[in-house]
């Protein structure tokens, strides 16, 4: 079975404001070039069952928003996540700042505030857009004893996720960064992400701006409980992106030793 091999797959983007303005930022970029190699943390994809359809959507690791090439003050203040989630062809960067909503302004102000859930078309935006998956032979871990054994044995693991509904039928892949163990019990449980989980009763060209984070643990190959990033209360009128909104659905769950 070839699976994704998440160390070597990239979400890859260039911004050359000598062709286009840069459109994703929120102060004077201090070159006129960059390239964002940024490494993939979860494949997606969702198929549709009426015509065969698929769509695939990929989730970069998490960074800081930052200036690059500058020799001190590399942070931007105020500082906030920078997620980047590519499909072929639209793209959608999450932002999240001390609290939700803080209404962030693009680079330059006159264009308005940064929305926190920007989609766009890649081609619109970068000079280039779009991510490079690498696959592996992958080895399906059919029973816990099996899981238990790889998890304590180092290997490198990938987990994958199925959700069904009437309309769609979703894959989800990614590498297990946790794994609970017990051998003496034969007991094992992810405790992974952050991963893509998608909204499947959206239209297909809403499916990429419907995508929450989440993270995912599950200990038996047909039910998950995710942990959903969601604008969550801390004070009166206040709300932070936090993984708050517990969430069970049956599924059909896989682990896979890589190499």
């Amino acid at each position: 079975m070839q699976i994704t091999d998440f160390q070597k797959s990239f979400i890859l983007f260039r911004t050359d404001i000598l062709k286009k303005p840069s459109g994703t930022t929120s102060h004077k970029p201090p070159s006129t070039l960059n390239n964002g190699r940024i490494q993939v943390e979860c494949r997606i994809e969702v198929t549709e069952t009426a015509t065969g359809v698929s769509h695939e959507f990929v989730l970069g690791a998490s960074c800081k928003t930052e200036r690059v090439g500058v020799e001190g003050d590399i942070w931007t203040d105020p500082n906030g996540d920078f997620i980047p989630i590519f499909g072929r062809e639209q793209f959608m960067i999450l932002k999240a700042y001390d609290r939700a909503e803080k209404g962030i302004m693009f680079y330059p102000p006159e264009r308005g505030a940064q929305p926190e859930r920007q989609v766009g078309i890649s081609s619109e935006v970068f000079d280039s857009g779009g991510y490079t998956l690498v696959y592996e032979e992958g080895t399906l871990l059919s029973t816990a004893p099996e899981i238990v054994e790889a998890t304590l044995a180092g290997k490198a693991l990938v987990a994958r996720i199925v959700l069904e509904s009437e309309r769609y039928t979703a894959v989800i892949d990614h590498p297990v960064k946790t794994m609970n163990a017990s051998e003496r019990d034969d007991i094992y449980q992810t405790d992974t992400g952050a991963i893509l989980l998608p909204d499947l009763s959206r239209e297909p060209q809403n499916l990429l701006s419907g995508m929450e984070l989440a993270f995912e643990a599950f200990n038996s190959p047909d039910w998950v409980e995710f942990i959903v990033r969601v604008p969550t209360p801390v004070a009166d009128g206040i709300n932070v992106h936090h993984y708050s909104k517990s969430v069970r659905m049956n599924s059909k769950n896989e682990i896979y030793q890589m190499g």
